[in-house]
């Protein structure tokens, strides 16, 4: 098997095609109509859609071609003709903000009364609709009282929910109407007495344990334990805490995006040193900087003399940002506006089971990073060389895409001594960018206090660069090296996907086909622009 990616030890390497081809006309017949006006009288028709003879296409668009580095993530395409105009202004490269919205105010030029009784009577989508977009307070407050029953003090405002027993004993919150409650506790407008007691509050989502704790002056962020997760043994989730609400990158600061990365880290080193049989910190106490770098050390020796193997040898971390819900009732993205990020340890392997012959007793269990492992070795097999240092390398000495000499062809979008933040020659969304370590650092576990500082740079200035253009919906995901692999070659790689209004994911999507309407050097410039005093 040959190592489908554009990398290769002399730099990148993609395709162009240049389609010109005829087309047999088997159509039988016809129907000519009219379309409409053109101007002021001038009949519009489609006799174009019904050609007479045989169609010659002598010239369309050139399409570039380009493999993801990765071949596990497929293939990128990219439009000449679509990639030229934005070329010309990288800087139109953007989502359009939000208009302010009240449906109270539209109701009122229209001389109809507004208030919870005018609005009980509009059908279930203009709710949800209503509650993902409005910008005014007091459609939103009218919106959360329709959706759960509210407890007020004396004076009206919001003190909590009422609840009632489920048929198990469990006390649930009386929830009128789920994906209207859903919709308007996520909208940033909503005010915030009215988020607290609604879903921010701890244990208004439920009985999960509060088990980590990061605050300093300007922040605040809980960690929580998930026991019954989807994720396999359970997993945490560093949550902005109620006194520190964050529905928007734009508000993040640096203090916040440490709290939430430091919950990750301390968790990961305690339960490696655990593992390690090694001890641990004192109970009801967070880790300092300073002691969990010596925690990460020791942890790190004992790795080393270990001669038994780790029952978990990955992390497993990932940043869903934002929320939508459209009219139709679906999910866009996400559970929850509030900014969280969600970790585990990954096990090495899993109990095997079938269905008859000989079983194994176990079968590696999956872990994202090491697809990028098998990137790696399978490259070295074809070029005897490293995949990372022949990538970076590349990344370095990029040249345009389109040959054009007169602009900006670099894809790097930031650098410091430890981590380059870049736009992937091929993007698997219109607008990701990475994360690499550009030292032999394949996961947290390697990675010092330096270097983790630099990580969490990185990922917040790449969150503040989407925010600035717009990107409301951003997914974010930490390819990982195996705790016990011994490949220095493999680096520690994070990938953001933002969501886009005109890019949904359809069926080119489900097979790896991934259509971009920019060079990748336009959005770097783009994306360079944007980050200027963050």
């Amino acid at each position: 098997m040959k190592a489908r990616s554009c990398v290769t030890p002399e730099g990148f390497v993609f395709g162009i095609h240049k389609p010109a081809y005829e087309v047999v006309n088997l159509r039988e017949s016809g129907s000519i109509a009219p379309l409409g006006v053109l101007g002021e009288n001038r009949v519009h028709g489609n006799l174009a859609n019904f050609p007479e003879g045989d169609v010659s296409e002598p010239g369309a668009d050139w399409v570039y071609e380009i493999a993801n580095p990765f071949f596990f993530r497929g293939v990128t395409y990219i439009n000449r003709s679509w990639a030229d105009r934005a070329r010309l202004n990288p800087l139109s490269i953007t989502i359009p903000g939000g208009r302010e919205i009240s449906m109270g105010a539209a109701l009122a030029a229209l001389g109809v009364a507004g208030g919870a009784e005018s609005f009980a009577r509009l059908p279930e989508p203009v709710l949800l609709a209503l509650a993902t977009t409005s910008t005014d307070p007091e459609d939103l407050m009218i919106l959360a009282r329709l959706s759960c029953e509210l407890v007020d003090d004396s004076r009206g405002r919001p003190q909590g929910l009422r609840f009632e027993e489920d048929g198990h004993g469990r006390a649930r919150p009386r929830i009128l109407r789920h994906d209207l409650f859903e919709a308007v506790a996520n909208n940033p407008h909503l005010p915030d007495p009215f988020k607290e007691v609604m879903v921010l509050r701890p244990g208004v989502q439920g009985a999960s344990e509060i088990v980590g704790e990061w605050q300093s002056q300007s922040s605040h962020v809980y960690e929580y334990l998930r026991r019954n997760s989807y994720i396999p043994w359970g997993h945490y989730a560093s949550n902005m805490a109620d006194d520190a609400v964050r529905y928007s990158t734009s508000t993040l600061g640096r203090e916040d995006i440490v709290g939430l990365r430091h919950l990750y880290y301390q968790r990961t080193y305690v339960r490696l040193a655990a593992l390690l049989g090694l001890a641990g910190p004192t109970p009801r106490r967070s880790v300092s900087p300073e002691e969990l770098e010596t925690l990460r050390l020791a942890v790190v020796s004992a790795m080393a003399a270990r001669t038994a193997d780790l029952p978990f040898t990955a992390t497993l971390w990932g940043w869903n940002y934002g929320f939508d819900f459209a009219p139709s009732g679906y999910r866009l993205h996400a559970s929850h506006q509030q900014i969280h990020q969600q970790y585990a340890l990954v096990p090495g392997a899993v109990a095997a089971h079938g269905t008859g012959g000989e079983l194994p007793e176990s079968i590696p269990a999956y872990g994202c990073g090491d697809l990028v492992a098998d990137c790696v070795a399978l490259y070295r097999q074809e070029y005897q060389r490293d995949f990372f240092a022949d990538y970076i390398m590349a990344i370095r000495k990029n040249r345009r895409m389109d040959n054009s000499s007169d602009r900006e062809q670099s894809l790097i979008v930031y650098e410091d001594a430890n981590v380059l933040l870049f736009v992937p020659k091929a993007q698997t969304s219109q607008w990701e960018l990475q994360l690499v370590t550009v030292s032999a650092v394949g996961n947290i576990l390697e990675a010092d206090s330096r270097v983790r500082a630099s990580l969490d740079q990185g990922i917040l200035l790449a969150q503040k660069i989407y925010s600035t253009m717009g990107a409301r919906m951003v997914t974010s995901i930490e390819f990982t090296k195996r705790f016990d692999s011994g490949d220095t070659g493999q680096r520690l790689l994070y990938s953001f996907l933002p969501r886009l209004p005109w890019s949904p994911g359809a069926f080119s999507e489900a097979q790896l086909r991934f259509i971009c309407g920019h060079y990748p050097e336009d959005f770097a410039a783009a994306c360079r622009a944007r980050s200027v005093g963050e």
